[in-house]
């Protein structure tokens, strides 16, 4: 029975018929068991798989904001100097996160008034040295109208259509600003704000608009400026400077360099586009030069090292701009010029470029809005009480610390007034752009070309 009992019994692998298994048998009968094997490599391979599976989804938005560059990449016309964008786009963020380090709104009691580190900080003035960047805007903005408007000579296109095609790209977000505030002050009053509080924060939101009727100025002056050497309107704001200062002229006088003074940057715009400053010694030149005379005209000539105004101050280098702020902003032009190239360069990568890009697509609506981003943390802010570097005077080391982690806030605010007001820059709809093009191919759109935006 026993040996009959034995016989019937399947052979393991690897052993004979009619042999009684060994320790060795048993052990490549335990290594070749299907259950104990995916027991054994099961939990490894499914660690693997998890992680995989992690990782992927850990990357799929790097890879999905790579994808979305090479697009915004791929969609620029081969024609498009990039690096002009890069200049305008470092001009607009300089002035933005200026404003949001020498700009302190002071809680004190029920009201808020405006106050600057500035002040009581001189040491802080190297701030407006790197942030005061109007220079470089009128710079790349006279480069741009020359180009443009004898681009639209060529084409036929006439002074009225060029002219009217630049000042609504310009003045169109102005709307939705000018009607916010106007709704926000009416309502602050009629609850019974008081009226510093309210002065305080409207000319805030809308200082930025001084700076638009320049520019728009100017722009329309294009035709007469094609030819007009830089140093001509130098000379006025050095007359000017000397009547004042040396003269004791009356201080409107100075008013006359709100014009002069920004026309030097924007007539060196128009020499680039002449092909005047294309070798590196002009910007060589423009970098020292302006420097130098900065330099001297601050050291012994008693104007302030700010850059920017300074509440209480006797003398503004911006308000109006002085030969200061003029020479100052010609070692500025001179840099930029000689960084086109490497600028040029660094926006052949799609992800620096698809940023450079999009600030350009919004450059009205960051600039007109960053005040009201600012204003509204402040203001939001005071429901839990008076917080560092928001509501407390910006008087020490300690401000600079606490305004600085601030920073991403104000942006966050800044983004959600992009999200809410960037249409008005694009004409509430899909406004033609040339910065970037969405090409389409023509099986689905049914006719060949491309979609700007």
């Amino acid at each position: 029975m026993t040996d009959t009992t034995r016989a019937t019994r399947p052979s393991p692998p690897h052993a004979a018929p009619g042999r009684r298994r060994g320790p060795a048998d048993r052990r490549r009968l335990s290594r070749a068991t299907p259950g104990r094997e995916l027991r054994r490599t099961a939990p490894g391979r499914e660690l693997r798989r998890t992680a995989s599976s992690q990782a992927l989804r850990r990357a799929a938005p790097g890879r999905e904001l790579r994808r979305a560059a090479a697009r915004i990449d791929a969609a620029t016309p081969a024609s498009r100097d990039r690096a002009v964008d890069a200049l305008r786009a470092v001009a607009i963020l300089g002035v933005v996160l200026g404003h949001w380090l020498v700009t302190a709104l002071v809680a004190d009691g029920n009201s808020l008034h405006a106050a600057s580190p500035l002040q009581d900080m001189p040491w802080f003035s190297p701030v407006s040295w790197v942030f005061q960047t109007l220079a470089v805007f009128f710079l790349v903005g006279g480069h741009v109208a020359t180009r443009g408007y004898a681009s639209a000579r060529a084409r036929g296109t006439s002074y009225g259509r060029w002219l009217s095609a630049r000042l609504s790209r310009l003045f169109r977000p102005v709307a939705a600003v000018l009607t916010l505030w106007t709704v926000t002050a009416a309502l602050l009053l009629l609850t019974g704000a008081e009226f510093v509080t309210v002065h305080t924060l409207v000319k805030l939101a809308l200082s930025p608009l001084w700076f638009l009727l320049v520019f728009a100025a100017l722009t329309a002056a294009t035709p007469l400026l094609t030819r007009l050497h830089p140093l001509w309107p130098l000379v006025v704001v050095l007359h000017v400077d000397l009547l004042r200062f040396g003269f004791g002229a009356p201080s409107w006088l100075g008013w006359i360099n709100l014009a002069a003074g920004w026309l030097v940057p924007y007539t060196l715009g128009a020499a680039w586009t002449r092909g005047e400053l294309d070798h590196r010694r002009a910007g060589r030149l423009l970098l020292t030069g302006g420097t130098a005379a900065t330099a001297a005209l601050v050291a012994w000539a008693g104007y302030p090292a700010s850059m920017v105004g300074v509440p209480g101050a006797e003398i503004s280098n911006l308000n109006p701009p002085t030969l200061a702020a003029v020479t100052f902003g010609l070692a500025q032009c001179g840099l930029a010029l000689l960084l086109r190239e490497r600028l040029g360069r660094a926006m052949r990568r799609p992800m620096a470029w698809a940023a450079v890009a999009l600030v350009n697509l919004s450059a009205m609506t960051i600039f007109l809005w960053h005040q009201t981003a600012l204003m509204a943390t402040t203001a939001t802010g005071l429901l839990v009480g008076r917080l560092p570097g928001l509501h407390t005077l910006p008087e020490g080391l300690d401000w600079v610390v606490a305004r600085l982690a601030w920073l991403p806030v104000f942006a966050l605010a800044l983004a959600g007034c992009w999200a809410a007001f960037r249409s008005f820059e694009r004409g509430g709809g899909r406004r033609r752009s040339r910065v970037v093009r969405e090409h389409r191919t023509p099986g689905r759109t049914g006719a060949a070309g491309a979609r700007h935006v």
